[in-house]
């Protein structure tokens, strides 16, 4: 945490790297989305700077990033932006999202720095306040030389906060331009289950009391499938023990991923461990995803989608609702609007493994006519790139 403040507030800078992009996400959900195009630079011979704001954000970015340095972003303060800036000296900034500080843009453009902004959007929640407050927008944003928006409405909404049209193109979502996990399937699925027999149920990034909701789903899928392991990954490390604790009350057997040994898992195993639901993405027969059950907005169906898993939300999509409404419109996913629904869903599939399969074929079709993004995002970006470096690194 030490690390965090002090770069924070300004008093480690990082090393200069003149005439590197630099490239701000938030957290977990815009690194993930940001890493293809990170990488891709960095193969091009760019030197790349990411920044960030939460410590999950960073943790992440350290396991999938071999070559970019990484900082958390200082707070918008001016002193304290302008001395980042002048310390790192980049060649651009890419922006992911609505990652708008006033004072990193103002300072940006008093040190002549383009900026673009990538896989712009702008939310259901969000957007009320950015449009009463159109008349500060219009100005805050006036350094960004182009916005590269996920959609048609996220560009519409962009030009009615201020943004003239000419610097808004809509270049899709760049979720879109993942790539599946590099993982031994057979031997993670051996992991598993040893017997090669158990369909898994991941239910993937759950909130709080999403996993109350689930296990009281759960009998009616051990009816129609006694052998069913489900496998129960919370969002955030500090929930780990009482999710195990609400397993074990409602009488459960249950496994833990940090105890798991040689012996297959028993009914419920819980994933307390960062990282890893990727991976279980690879080896899962049905996914369900968290934060659709409660009022979070959801979280991304496309990085089980990439390993050729459609998915069963809740009805709170509404932070991927682009995504899930094309998904759902081409039978590559199932939004239920309740818990009945959802639990209907699941049992469905476990009785015909038919339209699983279906399921799964639609969510790799999906996948495969949309890989495109990344090079119509790369095109776009050309004119502000600065030149590689010859070495390559």
């Amino acid at each position: 945490m030490a690390v965090k403040w002090r770069q924070q507030f300004g008093l480690d800078l990082p090393p200069a790297h003149s005439g590197c992009i630099w490239v701000h996400a938030c957290s977990v959900g815009e690194v993930a989305s940001v890493v293809p195009l990170i990488k891709q630079l960095l193969r091009e011979g760019h030197h790349v700077h990411l920044t960030l704001v939460t410590a999950t954000g960073f943790a992440h970015a350290q396991r999938l990033l071999d070559g970019a340095s990484i900082s958390y972003l200082p707070w918008d303060f001016p002193g304290t932006m302008s001395r980042f800036i002048k310390a790192l000296d980049p060649a651009m900034l890419l922006l992911t999202e609505t990652e708008f500080w006033p004072g990193m843009l103002r300072n940006c453009q008093r040190h002549g720095i383009p900026v673009i902004g990538i896989n712009t959007r702008i939310s259901d929640r969000s957007f009320p306040g950015y449009r009463r407050t159109a008349f500060l927008w219009r100005r805050w944003l006036k350094p960004v030389s182009l916005f590269l928006a996920q959609s048609d409405l996220d560009a519409e909404r962009l030009i009615a906060i201020g943004v003239e049209a000419d610097r808004v193109k809509v270049a899709g979502n760049m979720k879109y331009a993942i790539s599946p996990p590099v993982v031994n399937a057979a031997a993670l699925r051996q992991k598993l289950d040893a017997s090669q027999s158990r369909p898994i149920l991941i239910v993937a990034s759950t909130h709080e009391g999403e996993e109350a909701r689930i296990l009281d789903m759960l009998p009616q899928w051990l009816a129609l499938k006694p052998n069913l392991l489900s496998v129960l990954v919370p969002r955030h490390p500090q929930r780990f023990d009482a999710v195990a604790d609400l397993i074990q009350q409602r009488g459960y057997h249950l496994s833990r991923w940090s105890t798991l040994e040689s012996e297959s898992p028993r009914q419920l195993l819980l994933v307390d461990a960062m990282g890893v639901l990727s991976d279980l993405y690879a080896v899962a027969d049905m996914v369900i995803i968290g934060g659709s059950l409660a009022e979070i907005g959801g979280h991304n169906p496309l990085e089980a989608s990439i390993c050729g898993r459609g998915v069963v939300t809740g009805p709170h999509m509404q932070n991927f609702r682009t995504i899930m409404d094309d998904m759902v419109r081409n039978n590559a996913a199932i939004l239920a609007h309740n818990d009945h629904e959802l639990c209907k869903a699941i049992s469905r599939l476990i009785i015909h493994p038919d339209e699983l399969m279906q399921l799964h074929a639609r969510a790799s079709s999906f996948m495969a006519d949309r890989a495109q993004v990344l090079p119509h995002i790369l095109e776009a970006i050309q004119p502000w790139l600065p030149e590689a470096a010859e070495s390559g690194v």
